[in-house]
């Protein structure tokens, strides 16, 4: 898994495979296409198709409806912005990595009983960024997080610097030039 996981949001299908390439172009080899908009199922199943070699993942995945779509769609992993038993059940079936969103230790501690050990924590600095982070480490020492939320250029190196960030995702790198954004993301790593 990448580092970085960009928070991608297709409007409309016609944006997926410049925006697919952008992201390579710029070095970052993985995207988590939401299920924010229409057209989600269709630019995941385009850009899996245009890019076979990046990680291409669905993310707002709310329900096993959702999931379903996306992994018929390629998607090589889920991601949610809170815990669905649901999807966890269906990721677990067809072998998908699922990412919930986990921010409270009952949360993470659901997570575990499910199989789960890398849980995406949104909105990260809502819930106190980095500091939450350390101190749900202690005494969860078999997770990882993905921070999500209010994570930039100019806090990405502290996030990715600490050893129970497996990633760390945002749609800070999408807005503007995403080449040079991605670039400049590539230099902090």
């Amino acid at each position: 898994m990448d580092k970085v996981i960009p928070v991608v949001v297709i409007k409309e299908l016609s944006e997926t495979v410049p925006t697919m390439k952008a992201l390579r172009d710029g070095g970052i080899n993985c995207a988590e296409i939401t299920f924010r908009t229409a057209c989600a199922e269709d630019a995941i199943k385009e850009a899996v198709k245009a890019f076979p070699d990046m990680n291409v993942g669905a993310g707002t995945v709310i329900n096993r409806e959702q999931a379903e779509k996306a992994v018929k769609a390629g998607a090589k992993f889920i991601v949610s912005p809170g815990l669905s038993e649901s999807v966890a059940e269906f990721c677990k079936e067809k072998g998908i990595t699922y990412y919930p969103g986990c921010v409270t230790p009952t949360e993470i501690m659901r997570a575990i009983e499910l199989g789960i050990t890398v849980v995406k924590f949104f909105p990260a600095n809502v819930y106190g960024g980095l500091k939450a982070l350390k101190a749900l480490s202690a005494p969860f020492p078999q997770i990882k997080f993905i921070p999500t939320g209010g994570v930039d250029l100019t806090n990405l190196k502290e996030f990715v610097d600490f050893d129970k960030v497996y990633a760390v995702g945002g749609s800070f790198m999408m807005k503007g030039d995403i080449v040079n954004n991605c670039k400049e993301i590539n230099k902090l790593l």
